[in-house]
């Protein structure tokens, strides 16, 4: 029937305790597929906000709140966010308004009708703390309040410390059936201290790093605040009808902030070292969705109509940089330069605005299929210079188009293709650009996918599926400018596997097998390589949740995580290796005075495994 990863680190030992709502959190068992859940503190999947098929969708701009466009400059915490999809394939299908590059969806955690309190405090061996409360308060019939706070206290693997912490609110207003308006609102604040960015003089990569040290120095700390805040509103004013509306502001404003370099580093460990600092930076957008839906029967057949308008105004204030050269240096000493006085230079403005005119029509037919066919224009303007020259300008007003069919060959059986074309962001300029910060002008992207869903079982599915997704490729130019250098085709095979083995045991399986290529002028003259930074070709992943006969409320789960070699630089000449994490825990939910309590430990990197993350063509942590 047809219906609608973090930084290689020594083993980890992770405690965590909750209570109320959250003591019920298992993303393996909440899983639809293997393509990317998240739940609370759990996140598993091939996919993840920052990946899908190669590419990022929240850089893309692809993200929603309830299924409602949201311009992400600050993810939401879990304070709102109970859950968070990764819409691609035919988990797309239902989307009126699917991106080339996929969706993350995070569904909204809305103030409920009973009171309850939530508690989560989590430690680990190398001392990180958080501690998480969330409170639901029935106000009066149809008005409820959700409040939340956390405070995280953090030490990482290359000996830096960092703390924050979180605030939120929500409010649901909901008289009737016909009628719910959640406003909201979230703030953070924190710092951080700056660890260093690794860049090989040649092609090859770091020599082995020392864990857990400092490669200061001690004033090159960031400290910034990120809010949140919106409102999310429903009226069903008939049958058939209904009309939802979402606006939403999210911002950085960073007080400062830092790149600590080092840069011609060799085989010995010896380089040089460069900070980079930034004066206080902002970057802040105002986005939202007004859609209205009319649905209808013919027959067997159920019919959506979608009239859809979005719009963002984005601004950013960046650069004017200071760079300090601390000059040679070992990666085994510590650094302890005074801190200089900084001279900043004057910040470049950037300015993005757009709005988008939708329409959509998608038809369910039980036993047949369903279709689902959408048209969009758009109208994209972004200014970007300092304030005393005229501004750089770009402009784009494409027609953008979707179509997905899905047809059920059998009961269980359900083969889907489509196509998309997007107007999609390209991020900003990384940090050893010359250009660094700035954000990249939008780019015109295109995908194509195809695939069968066949269900094992009432409650076990298999996903398989073929993609090809194509995009203007950005890299570092001979200028050390961060610019279009070509074109990426990315294309591929990902497989899913998820649901209950048994009544005990769950499972959660994929693999994506990408064969990505680059095209252009660079690459026939020998400038660029033909694979992608930061290109994998395999990925692997097995989650298992397993809950023993032996006692009640006791749970065990698995976790392998494999992925080959990584393109490295813009050469194509250098590759960070194939690694392969296996992580162990275990959960026991019970009662604590009348309430639903859970203790979960976990051990992470069994094997104990090191290796290197890439931040950009080349630099590496």
């Amino acid at each position: 029937m047809l219906t609608t990863g973090p930084a290689i680190a020594q083993e980890v030992n992770d405690a965590t305790a909750a209570t109320g709502a959250r003591a019920a959190e298992n993303a393996v068992r909440s899983a639809g597929d293997a393509f990317g859940t998240s739940i609370g503190r759990e996140t598993i999947g091939l996919y993840n906000a920052a990946n899908v098929r190669g590419f990022s969708p929240t850089v893309a701009g692809n993200v929603r709140i309830d299924g409602l466009y949201f311009d992400q400059v600050w993810g939401l915490n879990p304070r709102l966010r109970r859950a968070t999809t990764i819409r691609v394939g035919l988990s797309a299908l239902g989307s009126p308004f699917p991106a080339p590059t996929g969706i993350v969806d995070y569904a909204f955690r809305k103030p409920g009708d009973e009171a309850a309190v939530s508690l989560l405090g989590a430690l680990n061996q190398w001392g990180n703390a958080a501690l998480e409360v969330d409170a639901n308060l029935p106000v009066a019939r149809g008005l409820s309040v959700a409040a939340g706070g956390a405070l995280f206290d953090d030490r990482f693997y290359n000996g830096t410390r960092g703390g924050f912490w979180q605030v939120s609110l929500a409010v649901r207003y909901a008289p009737d059936d016909a009628i719910e308006i959640v406003p909201f609102m979230a703030r953070s604040e924190g710092f951080d201290q700056t660890g260093p960015i690794f860049l090989p003089a040649g092609e090859n990569l770091p020599p082995r790093l020392p864990r857990r040290f400092f490669k200061g120095p001690a004033w090159a700390r960031y400290r910034g605040v990120a809010f949140n805040g919106g409102v999310l509103g429903t009226w069903r004013p008939a049958p058939g009808w209904e009309l939802r509306a979402g606006l939403f502001r999210s911002l950085f404003d960073d007080a400062r902030g830092f790149a600590n370099l080092v840069t011609d580093l060799d085989r010995d460990g010896t380089g040089r070292q460069l900070v980079i600092a930034d004066p206080p930076t902002k970057f802040a957008s105002t986005s939202g969705e007004l859609r209205l839906t009319r649905s209808f029967r013919d027959g067997p057949r159920t019919h959506l109509v979608h009239a859809s308008i979005r719009a963002r105004a984005g601004d950013r204030r960046f650069d004017g940089s200071d760079f300090i050269d601390l000059g040679p240096t070992s990666i085994f000493a510590p650094t302890r330069a005074p801190a200089p006085r900084f001279g900043f230079g004057e910040q470049q403005q950037d300015r993005v605005r757009q709005i988008i005119g939708g329409l959509a029509w998608e038809v369910r037919w039980p036993g047949v299929g369903e279709l689902s066919l959408g048209v969009q224009g758009t109208r994209y303007r972004k200014r970007i210079g300092l304030p005393s020259l005229p501004p750089v300008a770009t402009d784009a007003s494409p027609l953008l188009h979707n179509a997905t069919l899905a047809i059920e060959i059998s009961p269980r059986l359900v083969a889907y293709a489509g196509t998309v074309r997007g107007l999609e962001e390209s991020g900003i300029a990384p940090g050893n650009a010359a250009n660094r910060n700035e954000a990249l002008p939008a780019i015109r992207t295109s995908q194509r996918d195809a695939g069968l869903r066949w269900a094992i079982s009432d409650d076990m599915r298999l996903v398989a599926g073929l993609f090809d997704v194509r995009k203007p490729y950005f890299n570092l130019d001979a200028d050390g400018r961060f610019d279009a250098l070509g074109k990426v085709i990315n294309r591929g095979v990902e497989l899913s596997v998820s649901g209950p083995v048994t009544k005990r045991l769950s499972i959660v399986a994929g693999s994506v097998l990408l064969w990505p290529r680059v095209t252009g002028a660079g690459v026939t003259l020998g400038r660029v390589g033909e694979r992608p930074v930061g290109a994998i070709g395999r990925r692997l992943e097995l989650n298992l949740d397993w809950q023993p006969p032996v006692l009640d409320g006791l749970g065990v789960d698995l976790a392998v995580s494999h992925r080959s070699p990584e393109t490295a630089t813009v050469s194509a000449l250098t590759r960070i290796p194939a690694r392969t994490l296996v992580d162990l825990g275990a959960r026991y939910r019970f009662k604590l005075a009348g309430q639903s309590a859970l203790v979960r430990l976990q051990l992470e990197n069994l094997t104990d495994l090191q290796g290197f993350e890439l931040q950009g063509p080349g630099p590496m942590t």
